[in-house]
């Protein structure tokens, strides 16, 4: 599978997020080498942050509509930021066997749960996970929004400090 080629397709699902003001993280489902669904963030425009219109919530909502046969367990998911306790909890019940991510949420990311701690239906998972695939390029979005004073969500949070000491 080609990482990078599928990564800039989900970095372009953040720009829409980001050109719309909200939360640069962009998403996309594949199978066998082919998108199924996309994923943008939303709901972080506003004064009052929806926490549940996440880029990977979105695409499994688009996914679970399409009425096509495909095996999950040969599914991956592109995100542009490492995904947060919620949506892993979805990716694992959604039967998704891979999450490719660009940059690393050390604030909220769910990926360095043990997931040997968890109870059946979750630790039984056998997902791969693939780091780091065009962080840089994620990485920018991430500061270009961090820097705009208009951008109020997550600001000052340690994701953001973090993020705008990165060179």
């Amino acid at each position: 599978m080609d990482y990078e080629y599928f990564m800039k397709k989900a970095l372009n699902q953040a720009r829409n997020a980001l050109s719309a003001g909200e939360f640069p993280v962009g998403c996309v489902v594949v199978h066998k080498d082919r998108i199924l669904t996309t994923g943008a963030r939303k709901g972080t425009a506003g004064n009052i942050p929806n926490e549940i219109d996440h880029a990977e919530m979105i695409a499994l909502k688009r996914l679970a509509d399409l009425e096509i046969h495909r095996d999950n367990q040969r599914i991956a998911l592109f995100t542009t930021l490492e995904p947060c306790l919620m949506c892993l909890g979805a990716l694992i019940l959604s039967g998704i066997s891979e999450i490719v991510y660009a940059y690393e949420d050390v604030m909220g990311g769910g990926l360095s749960c043990d997931l040997k701690n968890l109870m059946p239906l979750y630790k039984n998972s056998r997902i791969s996970v693939v780091p780091n695939i065009l962080r840089k390029e994620s990485l920018e979005l991430f500061q270009t929004f961090f820097n705009n004073a208009e951008n109020s969500y997550w600001q000052g949070s340690l994701l953001a400090d973090y993020t705008l000491r990165q060179p």
